[in-house]
């Protein structure tokens, strides 16, 4: 315990890579809420076309994320998330000059590529850095920068739009993002070095996905699908209730809760293991959505915001820790890219399917479904635990007997 409590996570590395995670993800919600106004306001064009700019990003994050971990590994991760970051720098400021659809889709494409590979190199260089014993703590600690994002984000870009034009907020968030770039920089990250030269071979599967990482990111995928209720329509279903002021304090709420709990959980993951953290997660998301089916009062609004923040906010760092440890330590790059790949899909798959649910249903029995749901993930995940138990058995039994 002493060894354990003498390797600190939050060194120069750590926060450096946390920073730039955090910049990126600013950049990434904040045009995530304005772009859709911009295409609908400044040019004109339908609220369908709004939601196509956000589509073609994740979709172009999705299609390049299972190469990002082959390329981590080939070329180096603080090599591929430098020139990720310079690019999608370039790519933010470039929003400045671009006033045409056409352009501003192929725009929001090449946005994603360079988002995808710079988000994986940041998570599996977090996974390097944290100490391997407290690792649940420390990828804990890492997602908050996402989650950060998604307070600070929307919130900035939607009072940035109250005050300036379209075009100052861009440079804003382009700005920000080149921080992220300088703090890359001063970024330290060992690389795993090859002892013999690598055979060329024709591209297997094997060399975009991990396949010890599948199981549980396909868990997170069903979590994902189900968090999209709440990244897409949350605003709008606000909206419905007359209780749009509450809708900016949502994820304020969920951001506080989640802070103030992830300490206890990361360290319960380590100690004790990660069903006594998961388990009570999933069932405070599924209380959150829950109560937002049946909500009609800011107080239940925002407290379905603290079930959610302190279920979902603990779930994502558990999994993706999961994810990591469940293959070797230089193939972490490769989990990273997994996990994050079927989490993308899961949230653009719930974006549409939902989106269907909604139109058709109302967003009280949305939310009553989602909630649901997630007792399919439950079970999946007890599901994969207990084969992963039944493997590690059979290895010992086996060892044993040599």
């Amino acid at each position: 315990m002493n060894q354990t409590e003498k390797q600190p996570i939050w060194t120069q590395g750590f926060i450096s890579i946390f920073l730039s995670n955090f910049f990126i993800f600013l950049a990434f919600y904040g045009l995530l809420t304005s772009l859709p106004i911009y295409v609908v306001n400044d040019l004109g064009r339908s609220s369908v076309d709004g939601g196509l700019i956000v589509t073609i990003f994740l979709l172009s994050a999705i299609f390049v994320r299972p190469f990002s971990g082959k390329l981590l590994q080939d070329f180096g991760k603080k090599r591929m998330l430098m020139i990720s970051m310079i690019l999608f720098t370039i790519c933010s400021f470039m929003y400045l000059w671009i006033d045409n659809y056409a352009l501003l889709l192929v725009l929001r494409f090449v946005h994603g590529i360079w988002f995808s590979i710079a988000t994986t190199a940041t998570g599996a260089i977090a996974a390097d850095i944290v100490p391997m014993k407290r690792r649940g703590e420390g990828l804990g600690y890492f997602v908050m920068s996402t989650n950060f994002a998604v307070v600070c984000g929307p919130f900035l870009a939607l009072t940035l739009l109250q005050y300036t034009s379209f075009t100052t907020l861009f440079f804003i968030f382009a700005s920000f993002i080149t921080i992220g770039v300088l703090f890359t920089a001063f970024c330290k990250v060992k690389e795993v070095t090859r002892t013999a030269p690598v055979e060329k071979k024709r591209l297997q599967l094997q060399d975009l996905l991990d396949g010890k990482a599948l199981p549980i990111a396909l868990v997170g995928s069903l979590v994902a699908f189900t968090y999209s209720s709440v990244l897409s329509f949350i605003s709008m279903y606000a909206n419905e209730l007359k209780l749009l002021d509450a809708a900016s304090y949502f994820f304020v709420v969920f951001a506080v809760v989640m802070i103030v709990s992830r300490p206890f959980s990361g360290r319960l993951f380590d100690t004790k293991g990660p069903n006594i953290v998961i388990y009570p997660a999933l069932g405070f998301f599924m209380v959150g959505l829950l109560l937002l089916s049946i909500t009609s009062t800011t107080f239940m609004f925002l407290l379905a915001g603290a079930f959610i923040g302190l279920g979902y906010g603990t779930i994502v760092p558990c999994f993706q820790t999961l994810a990591v440890q469940s293959t070797e330590h230089n193939r972490s790059a490769h989990a990273t890219a997994t996990f994050f790949t079927l989490f993308d899909s899961g949230i653009a798959a719930g974006s549409f399917v939902l989106g269907i649910v909604a139109a058709q249903l109302g967003y009280e029995t949305l939310y009553l479904l989602a909630g649901l749901f997630l007792i399919i993930a439950l079970f999946m995940y007890k599901f994969v635990q207990n084969r992963k138990k039944i493997s590690a058995s059979a290895v010992e039994i086996k060892e044993s007997s040599l």
